[in-house]
């Protein structure tokens, strides 16, 4: 299982530009295999991946997750391949619906029917990522078109899915799925039965599982839980993480969160890798009252993981 980091302003939004990209360099040279950029309310994820592409030469370079509804699935199309470019063939793209309140409130967008959305929008998106055309006709997208970019080798299309018929697309369409908030007993029996059955129905490669979840490497396990609630509270309201967290039988974001010592997250990780899980995406979060303790323990923890995947 290879080991990656949310990273870029999302995480710290109030550092510099050059801050986020010494992050990542130091990423690399720390020897974590992939780093994912959010597209939230800040910088531009795919922008910033082909940035950071430049001034690396190991570590994957992947987006968690950029929303459809705002992009036409051709520059969708257009953007992934240029940053494959400039990443050296180290971009993946994750993409995702976001939520109604989002697509409905901010863009003034219609969410009726999501996974039709989503369903069309992979017919558009995936020949052209990864033949160079499309001819489509659907009730949401007609697509003519072709995309001559020099060099371009098709990138990962990664579908943030949860439920049932989101991850039958990424197995039978995309490459994998990358998921946040959802817990161990929810990816064993529910999303990486689903997302692997479909892909072998439609004779697809076997998916990418990208996982994402908290994670802090700390003594004072209570505090951790504590300042998680707060800074993860958010997504215990959005309907599509809630639901994944009922399923769970989670109360909060904060119960699905990986948290303990050395030797308890690192037993966690060894049961993610046994469920099947590709990728661990670790969003680390501190504490208030060691915020760059906590942070930086667990960076260097899962930095020595990801070195021992990779060796």
């Amino acid at each position: 299982m290879r080991i990656g980091l949310m990273l870029g302003d999302n995480t710290a939004p109030r550092d510099s530009l050059e801050r986020h990209i010494a992050r990542v360099q130091e990423a690399e040279r720390d020897g974590f295999a992939t780093a994912w950029f959010a597209q939230t309310f800040g910088m531009d994820a795919m922008t910033f991946a082909a940035v950071v592409g430049r001034v690396t030469t190991r570590i994957e370079l992947g987006t968690a997750v950029v929303p459809t509804y705002p992009r036409h699935p051709v520059a969708m199309a257009q953007q992934a391949l240029t940053a494959q470019i400039m990443t050296g063939g180290r971009f993946a793209l994750g993409i995702g619906l976001s939520h109604q309140v989002v697509i409905e409130t901010m863009y003034g967008l219609s969410f009726a029917k999501p996974y039709s959305h989503m369903k069309e929008y992979l017919a558009v998106l995936a020949p052209l990522i990864r033949s160079g055309s499309v001819s489509f006709a659907g009730r949401e997208y007609t697509v003519n078109a072709p995309l001559t970019i020099t060099g371009a080798t098709p990138c990962p299309i990664l579908l943030a899915a949860l439920a049932p018929r989101m991850l039958a697309l990424a197995g039978s369409i995309g490459d994998g799925t990358i998921t946040w908030m959802t817990g161990f007993r929810t990816l064993r029996e529910h999303t990486i039965p689903r997302l692997t059955a479909a892909a072998t129905e439609a004779g697809r490669p076997a998916p990418r599982v990208v996982v994402g979840l908290p994670v802090a490497v700390t003594n004072d396990v209570k505090g951790a839980r504590e300042s998680a609630t707060k800074a993860f509270q958010v997504y215990g309201s959005l309907p599509s993480y809630r639901a994944m967290l009922d399923r769970e039988g989670a109360e909060g974001p904060a119960d699905v969160a990986i948290v303990g010592d050395e030797a308890e997250v690192g037993a966690r990780l060894e049961e993610l890798a046994a469920l099947g899980v590709t990728d661990f995406l670790g969003g680390l979060f501190g504490m208030r009252a060691e915020p760059d303790a906590m942070v930086e323990r667990t960076w260097a923890f899962l930095a020595e993981r990801a070195r021992r995947a990779a060796a």
